[in-house]
């Protein structure tokens, strides 16, 4: 029996604010294993081959950005493959008072993620593809590469979030969420990564 193979596309900053909207008693969950997650997803028959985890480091929070730094050295011992984006600084206008001020907003993780999922449907590196996010700003490049491919299955997946109810989305279980954590300690090219406390399950 032909195996079919299946690549899986996260969107992580999306996923990591779903998760957030859970927290306090949720924060763990941060710590998810993305290919232990992904084989949760997969039908009989078909077999992860590739995951991709988009994201960008936030340079100027030092605390947050050393976690994020141990998530993705942990990721990439599992087999993860992460593609870096940015942040790009922004001018906006305060609504209540008018003054200009400069925030930061992420830039090319959608983009990054549509050009992947083209590039690979093209290439016939997949069989099926799982794109996990809830942001409405991919489907253009899931339609796009649904059109431009030949025989390939996209299938869009999320955690369920409190403002969004699309019943196109396939939902992510918080059981398999629950039971798809990295362990707390990695040993990664001879160096233990140990989880963040900020991550540690709550005590019963």
């Amino acid at each position: 029996m032909t195996v079919r193979r299946v690549s899986v596309y996260i969107d992580g900053f999306n996923l990591y604010h779903a998760i957030d909207e859970l927290k306090p008693k949720e924060n763990h969950l941060k710590w998810v294993d993305l290919w232990a997650l992904s084989e949760t997803l997969v039908l009989p028959g078909e077999a992860v081959i590739t995951v991709k985890y988009f994201s960008a480091y936030a340079n100027w929070k030092g605390d947050s950005l050393g976690r994020h730094q141990k998530y993705v050295t942990a990721l990439k011992e599992k087999g993860v493959e992460f593609i870096n984006g940015r942040f790009k600084k922004k001018r906006v206008k305060c609504k209540k008072c008018d003054k200009r001020f400069y925030t930061r907003e992420e830039k090319e993780t959608d983009v990054n993620i549509g050009v992947h999922l083209m590039a690979d449907g093209l290439q016939n590196r997949f069989d099926r593809a799982l794109v996990i996010s809830a942001d409405t700003d991919l489907n253009g490049a899931v339609d796009l590469t649904r059109t431009e491919t030949v025989g390939k299955q996209i299938d869009i997946f999320a955690l369920k979030r409190k403002n969004n109810n699309s019943k196109d989305l396939c939902k992510v279980s918080m059981t398999k969420l629950r039971n798809s954590l990295l362990p707390a300690e990695i040993i990664c090219d001879g160096k233990k990564i140990i989880r963040p406390k900020e991550y540690d399950p709550p005590q019963n």
